[in-house]
């Protein structure tokens, strides 16, 4: 558990003030999950993936989405080779441990698309031959607010692939003047390597095992139910969604060292875990409602259960 304290140190040198989110991050990615991070520009997000990339040993690479990124630079593509008479596999972007798809929602959703279906499999099929991604494989995908110039909306059942979403923001007032007079953060190049790809895929099978009593599923269960039932929400957590809050709560209690969860896991995940998989009522968007608080309402009226 010290490896994943100095990891975040380390991300700590480049990335300031934002203990909250590195915990979050490294959480999905003991998880085994993808990570949306929905914020405008300029505020760290190629840094934050970059500096996880070198601390966790994982080869990195970086696609920009623009309207024509074709579904094969994310996938790979086959090109002929005169000396063999016969074609050779490039591989795109996604071949790699840690792809940053930056500005996902610039694209076209065909492109969206190709990257969506390799995050669920795992795998990349080109011209017929299907080739698995490198393990561990997360993505971190970007995406600007929706009403910014040139992007399109995601399709619900593509933001519930990912396990969370996530948003940076501006940095406080203190963390913003030591970055304006160059105090106080490093350059990436000093970020140095905690842990290994190999060591990290462990992790995440321990982080899998973490002990789960019965009446926790209950828990996760009611709350999904609650969110379907009520009329703040249109749409409901799904069981992709309960599934999504049980991995999350069982990286928090592994980055707690501990081998069960407890419900305080459960509550402390779900505003990260499930607010981009529910649509709001009419109701709730004329109370000025965000997925956040509506949930938060739910959670109000949920029985805590006691564990001993």
């Amino acid at each position: 558990m010290n490896d994943i304290i100095k990891a975040s140190e380390e991300i700590k040198k480049v990335i300031q003030g934002k203990d909250e989110i590195i915990k979050n991050v490294m959480m999905a990615i003991l998880s085994g999950g993808h990570i949306l991070l929905e914020d405008v520009p300029g505020v760290g997000k190629t840094t934050l993936a970059l500096a996880f990339s070198r601390v966790l040993g994982l080869e990195y690479k970086r696609l920009q989405f623009t309207p024509d990124v074709m579904p094969s630079d994310v996938t790979g593509f086959s090109m002929y080779n005169k000396k063999t008479d016969s074609f050779d596999f490039v591989p795109g972007a996604a071949v790699c441990n840690l792809l940053l798809a930056d500005e996902i929602n610039r694209t076209s959703p065909k492109t969206q698309s190709a990257l969506l279906e390799v995050m669920e499999e795992g795998k990349i099929t080109v011209d017929g031959v299907t080739r698995q991604v490198p393990k561990p494989f997360t993505v971190i995908a970007t995406q600007n607010p929706f009403g910014s110039s040139g992007t399109q909306r995601l399709p619900q059942s593509q933001m519930d692939r990912f396990l969370v979403r996530l948003s940076m923001g501006y940095p406080d007032r203190e963390s913003e003047i030591l970055i304006l007079k160059g105090k106080g953060i490093s350059s990436i190049d000093s970020v140095n390597g905690v842990l290994s790809s190999d060591t990290l895929s462990r992790m995440q099978s321990d982080c899998a095992n973490i002990f789960v009593k019965d009446v926790l599923y209950g828990f996760i269960t009611d709350i999904a139910n609650a969110t379907r039932q009520s009329e703040l929400f249109d749409m409901g957590i799904s069981p992709r969604g309960s599934i999504a809050i049980l991995k999350l709560a069982k990286a928090n209690a592994f980055i707690d060292d501990r081998d069960h969860i407890v419900p305080e896991d459960i509550i402390d995940v779900i505003k990260y875990a499930a607010p981009h998989r529910t649509e709001l009522s009419d109701k709730a968007r004329a109370m000025k409602y965000t997925e956040e608080d509506a949930l938060s309402e739910i959670m109000k009226d949920m029985k805590i259960p006691k564990i001993k």
